[in-house]
């Protein structure tokens, strides 16, 4: 089976060619901010990036003949996880029910449809969605009945890490109780009981610990104070909350590298503001282990900064008396997606249904 794979990001175009699952291409398409801003919306870029992945094929003399081609997972309304076979109420909820979330993830779902629509017997899919809900329903009600809670979370990645942390020890994800941390530009903390996410942070609009580029939880009294100050337009307002905040607005710039360069030369101000960020991550991760009565196999921390032993040594410091600690740096996204369509193909999954 040949299947095509396309995980799109803020500024880069993931593709990956598996042969059942054996990886034949692998590429990362970076886009510079000169070529984005172009475009003011980010579904605007649909043409744009479909092109750079047909031109790579290209290059590399891999035909267009695939059984799959599968996409990153938009915004679209709340889901349960598992794969879902694109549909038209999928492209239409993702090209305009979306509004609020200018997310280039939604581009998965688009091109990928786009693409297979182009190659006969091709089917077209998404896994694992950022929109993956799976809340108890006590997880649901916040203080006020107006804002339930939703989760947005790295649900692609950490489920591939949980059946990889379960295939390594010799037992199966459904059969773990697990907390997942996935530490990447956005921060997302998940309960994981027997396969489900009972309890997940919304990564994405403000809740749970501040990251490199996102504010986390605030004091609500304060940003509505905030709000009708007058000194900022809602689109520079809700920059506050995810691209301009968290340690790119404490620091200037939210690249872990410089900034972890920056305290070892001496930056103590540096220094507290990511200690204070892994304060509020070990304190997130602590949370969720009353989510789950304290029965918990292991912690799992995955994600870019996963790769920083700086950052993954104070979290287990805070966290390693609730569970063994274990790291799996980076992100196993792109295997994940081709083996979550292989299943489909191969008749071991069954596609859902999204309505």
């Amino acid at each position: 089976m040949r299947i095509l794979v396309i995980n799109p990001g803020s500024t880069s175009t993931k593709i990956a060619v598996y042969e059942d699952e054996t990886p034949l291409l692998l590429r990362n398409i970076t886009h510079t901010a000169e070529e984005l801003s172009k475009y003011g919306d980010v579904t605007e870029q649909q043409d744009f990036r479909r092109q750079l992945v047909l031109d790579e094929l290209k290059q590399s003399d891999i035909p267009l003949l695939f059984d799959a081609v599968i996409g990153r997972g938009g915004l679209v309304k709340p889901v349960s996880g598992g794969v879902y076979e694109i549909n038209q109420r999928m492209l239409d909820d993702t090209r305009y029910g979306c509004v609020m979330h200018n997310h280039a993830c939604n581009l998965g779902c688009l091109i990928a449809y786009e693409i297979a629509a182009t190659i006969p017997g091709c089917r077209s899919f998404i896994a694992d969605p950022g929109v993956v809900d799976e809340l108890s329903p006590m997880a649901r009600i916040s203080g006020s009945p107006l804002m339930p809670r939703i989760a947005i979370w790295h649900a692609l990645n950490q489920r591939a890490i949980a059946r990889r942390y379960a295939r390594e020890i010799g037992c199966e994800y459904e059969d773990l109780n697990l907390i997942i941390c996935h530490l990447g530009g956005g921060i997302s903390v998940a309960a994981h009981e027997h396969g489900r996410a009972i309890d997940a942070n919304n990564a994405l609009d403000g809740e749970g610990p501040f990251s490199p580029e996102r504010a986390g939880s605030l004091p609500a009294a304060d940003l509505i104070r905030l709000c009708f100050s007058g000194k900022y337009t809602e689109k520079q307002l809700l920059k506050r909350i995810a691209g301009k905040a968290g340690l790119n607005a404490h620091l200037g710039t939210n690249n872990m590298r410089e900034i972890v360069e920056r305290i070892q030369q001496g930056d103590e101000h540096a220094r507290l503001i990511v200690e204070a960020m892994l304060y509020h991550v070990s304190k997130n991760i602590a949370a969720e282990a009353a989510v789950l009565c304290g029965n918990i196999d292991a912690i799992l921390l995955t994600g870019g900064m996963a790769h920083s032993e700086y950052i993954v040594n104070e979290i287990r410091r805070r966290v390693g008396f609730l569970a063994p600690v274990h790291i799996f740096p980076g992100e196993d996204e792109m295997e994940a997606l081709a083996l979550n369509a292989l299943a489909v193909l191969l008749g071991k999954r069954k596609a859902k249904v999204y309505e």
